[in-house]
């Protein structure tokens, strides 16, 4: 892909990337497979899989759900925490988007400059730069 790039990953694309979907585009897969990026999973990814695994809208992400840190450790992939900063972003963001992983996913990228691997397309009204 040329130069290194940063990445966080929407948590659709994780999953899609970890299941070996057709539904992750060429372009993410590739971006994802070059070793040369960064590639980052937020806590809110973590917080979102076992909560919908919780309630019966992830039903095949046991394992995910439970083993989170070793599954995307063993892939290569940075952690990206949610920090204070991340947070009052997240919260102060005057939109009508009321998914507060997706907020999350959003603030972080907008604050630490990354791309964001997502297919929605609604993300790009909100000043981020986004990959799919």
């Amino acid at each position: 892909m040329g130069s290194r790039l940063r990445l966080l990953l929407d948590t659709h694309a994780l999953i899609w990337w970890l299941a070996g979907e057709e539904a992750l585009s060429a372009r993410a897969r590739d971006a994802i497979a070059d070793e040369d990026n960064e590639i980052a999973v937020s806590a809110a990814s973590a917080m979102e899989i076992a909560t919908k695994f919780r309630i019966g809208k992830l039903p095949d992400a046991a394992v995910l759900a439970h083993d989170f840190e070793a599954i995307i450790a063993g892939q290569g992939f940075c952690e990206l925490p949610i920090s204070f900063r991340h947070a009052r972003l997240a919260g102060g963001m005057n939109i009508a988007h009321k998914d507060p992983f997706d907020r999350m996913l959003i603030a972080q990228a907008q604050a630490e400059d990354m791309l964001l691997v997502s297919k929605e397309a609604m993300f790009d009204a909100f000043a981020i730069k986004r990959l799919w």
